[in-house]
């Protein structure tokens, strides 16, 4: 707990920080939104502040060996929580099918409680892996898309919230694969 203490201080985890602190101003964004659509184009802003963020953080991370356990649970945590707050308003909003509203909800709880089993079982946070960030970018797109009031049965639109479910349901499994895949490993670790 303590080495995870001194990660925080991190470039790359405080970028994730500051990312996951965005939620406040999404909020306070959101509630104008419902009085003045106007709004929406200041939290298509706030999105590309985020997505910038989350491309920086990584490649900080990976360019200067900064990689630790902690910014692989606050990296992903920031994404989750930004997006099930960005699509529960869309869809309180009436701006996206509650459907695809659900399918992102229980991917991301799914994967959350899978995460701290896996981390449980063998003490290590699976990091996102290719899967998972196309996942998170084909559902951030679906959101711009939304909030830019793309007509809901035009291709684009169809198409992109087709991609997005289909990412969802693949990266579900892709996330099941790998983690029966490392579980087994340990524990024919602790056999051998």
């Amino acid at each position: 707990m303590n080495k995870m203490l001194k990660e925080i201080y991190l470039l790359p985890n405080l970028i994730s920080l500051f990312r996951l602190l965005l939620f406040i101003p999404f909020i306070f964004l959101f509630q104008l939104m419902k009085v003045d659509d106007h709004y929406r184009y200041y939290i298509l802003v706030l999105i590309l502040i985020a997505f910038i963020s989350d491309l920086l953080d990584g490649y900080i991370a990976r360019k200067t060996n900064q990689i630790s356990e902690l910014g692989k649970i606050i990296d992903p945590l920031a994404d989750k929580v930004l997006i099930a707050l960005i699509v529960f308003n869309l869809f309180v909003m009436d701006m996206i099918p509650s459907f695809f509203f659900l399918i992102i909800i229980l991917r991301d709880i799914f994967i959350f409680l899978g995460g701290l089993y896996i981390k449980r079982k063998i003490g290590k946070v699976l990091p996102s892996n290719l899967l998972g960030k196309a996942t998170v970018f084909s559902i951030g797109i679906f959101i711009i898309i939304s909030l830019l009031r793309l007509n809901q049965l035009s291709a684009i639109y169809q198409g992109v919230m087709t991609i997005s479910i289909t990412l969802c349901f693949a990266s579900i499994i892709g996330y099941s694969l790998r983690a029966k895949e490392i579980l087994n490993w340990k524990k024919n670790e602790t056999i051998s």
